[in-house]
């Protein structure tokens, strides 16, 4: 494999001589940046979007993407809590597209998500997006039509508050992490159709057995017999990834400017398709103060992980020296870089990848269990992708879950999933600093609804890996035949249990959740909450935005193979049309 900061040669290759002219890289995404005060943004309340496909050059490589306005990645929305926005947007692709705002709370019919809250915007169309911005914060915008978001097709939202912003800083970057490949979206999504673990370079080999690394000989054997790798952390990596910072490979080195000693905001958005990303800045200490746009009481971390979908707005106050940016693809499989300096041209070094993590029994949903011991008491499991026949083994056993039905989609169920909040992501358990955890943030002020549930909802997040299908409770959205009812204004209690061996961050569109992680009225509010294997996520939901809402794992290669449903909220709980 190559290394991290270095195009492969093959693809310089692929591209040479195309003769494409490199995209326009809006002000707010400029390779050296001193900051979003000294940068064009499209300011609120009217803007105009135009959605177009352009050639786009990184790290010395050309290839398709799609434009917003001309530029690539889109440019920043800056919008004010208390204005109506206006936003015009025209679709001059060959192809419908849309665009959802993510995390801002709008009427149902203004959320973007073709089929189910408007019909798309037909090519040569332009529509209209109207409503009151209701909230501050950090977030995002992106296409929800098909694989577009892959192509580039998103940009960051700024809301500034009405009133005095607690959060005191000087200086402000935005820093959008997000995965490119050469290949076509529709291509790599066929080769996860024909082969699960297409693109995972990063497997366990007999030379690493002889060596002493990974997992010991009769370890292998037993997750062989069960037919599952312990290398499979993400499905789409390094191997067609390149890992970008605000559209910048590695070698582009996106530079973020400051003057020593100021407190300095990033505002981090995970734009992503399929990648989890493991944030440090080897020498500053990261204050969160924001997840998800709402604010959190000031917690202090070395390390995050920012899964796709979430954002993050961070305190640093860097010294007269320069820092490297370091976001570790979750597999480590490869890395997105950028400098923070206090002039340009000065660098800092680049740690090296670190060892990729191995899945355990835990990631397996198999509770407090540690090492392998217990697989001596689990039978043998051949035949577990055989998808008809009820199968009586530890890893695919229905009394675990007897509401489940026995469909495809369920190759395994965790037997004994965990609430793993409190635990660092999956590969940051030793790393010998503070590592952030969900149950580290704190909401800033209190919450604004504190009823008790008045009723519970269990949901599985299921898979199958070999035939590369993801569903809800075992069902693809092509399969459903009903949304989620919830009746308008009622509180309920969301368990969310993932039953597969890969962590889900899990998106509702049009509300915000309490997680259930002991901090009562102050619990932090969300709007997409990262499940970990073999884990389960609680979360107290009020349902009072009226309409028909997506409810989906971020993950767009998960969600476009079937992890997505419908959620309705009524006021008398019915569906509509039911």
């Amino acid at each position: 494999m190559t290394s991290p900061l270095r195009p492969s040669r093959r693809g310089l290759l692929r591209h040479a001589g195309l003769g494409l002219t490199a995209i326009a890289v809006p002000g707010w995404a400029q390779r050296v940046s001193s900051g979003l005060a000294a940068r064009p943004t499209l300011a609120g309340p009217d803007i105009a979007l135009t959605v177009d496909h352009v050639p786009a050059t990184i790290d010395g490589r050309t290839g398709h993407a799609i434009s917003v306005n001309g530029s690539w990645p889109a440019p920043l929305l800056r919008l004010r809590e208390g204005q109506r926005a206006r936003l015009a947007v025209t679709n001059r692709l060959a192809e419908p597209t849309s665009i959802h705002w993510h995390g801002l709370l709008v009427p149902f019919q203004m959320d973007g998500v073709p089929g189910i809250s408007f019909p798309g915007i037909a090519p040569g169309e332009t529509f209209t997006y109207e409503f009151p911005v209701v909230q501050s914060g950090t977030y995002w915008y992106h296409s929800h039509s098909g694989l577009q978001e892959q192509m580039g097709h998103y940009g960051p939202i700024v809301v500034d508050p009405a009133g005095p912003d607690p959060v005191a800083a000087e200086r402000e970057h935005v820093v959008v992490l997000s995965d490119h490949s050469p290949l076509h979206p529709h291509r790599i999504f066929t080769k996860l159709k024909q082969q699960g673990g297409y693109f995972n370079y990063q497997k366990q080999t007999l030379a690493g057995l002889i060596a002493g690394r990974d997992q010991p000989a009769a370890e292998r054997r037993d997750w062989g017999r069960m037919r599952m790798d312990p290398t499979d952390v993400s499905d789409v990596t390094g191997a067609t990834y390149t890992y970008l910072v605000n559209g910048h490979g590695p070698q582009d080195d996106w530079t973020a400017l400051f003057a020593p000693g100021e407190r300095v905001r990033l505002r981090v958005i995970n734009a992503a398709a399929m990648t989890n990303f493991n944030l440090r800045i080897p020498g500053l200490a990261l204050t969160v103060v924001q997840a998800d746009g709402q604010y959190v009481r000031p917690v202090t971390v070395d390390e995050l992980q920012i899964a796709v979908a979430e954002t993050y707005d961070l305190i640093v106050t860097p010294e007269d020296r320069a820092y490297t940016l370091v976001a570790e693809a979750w597999d480590r499989s490869g890395m997105a870089r950028a400098t923070l300096t206090p002039r340009p041209g000065l660098t800092a070094a680049v740690p090296p990848l670190r060892a990729r993590p191995l899945a355990t029994m835990r990631d397996m949903g198999m509770g407090a269990m540690s090492g392998m011991s217990g697989m001596a008491a689990m039978p043998d499991m051949p035949g577990m992708t055989h998808d008809a026949a009820p199968m009586q083994h530890g890893m695919r056993d229905f009394a675990t879950a007897p509401e489940l039905p026995r469909t495809p989609a369920v190759q395994t169920i965790a037997p004994m999933p965990t609430d793993r909040t409190g635990e660092p992501p999956q590969g940051l358990a030793d790393t010998g600093h503070r590592v952030l955890v969900y149950r580290d943030l704190v909401a800033l002020a209190a919450n604004p609804d504190t009823r008790a549930p008045s009723r519970q909802l269990r949901i599985h997040l299921t898979g199958n890996m070999e035939r590369y299908m993801w569903a809800f409770d075992g069902v693809k959205l092509n399969a459903v035949t009903a949304p989620i009812p919830f009746r308008q204004g009622e509180r309920v209690r969301v368990t969310l249990v993932n039953d597969t061996m890969m962590a889900h961050p899990i998106h509702l569109h049009g509300h915000f959740f309490e997680l259930v992680t002991g901090h009562g009225d102050h619990a932090p509010r969300k709007h997409t909450v990262n499940v970990a294997p073999g884990g389960t996520v609680t979360f107290d939901l009020t349902a009072d935005a009226f309409g028909d809402w997506a409810f989906h794992c971020h993950l767009l290669y998960h969600m476009h193979a079937g992890m997505m449903q419908v959620v309705s909220v009524r006021p008398d709980g019915a569906v509509a049309g039911a």
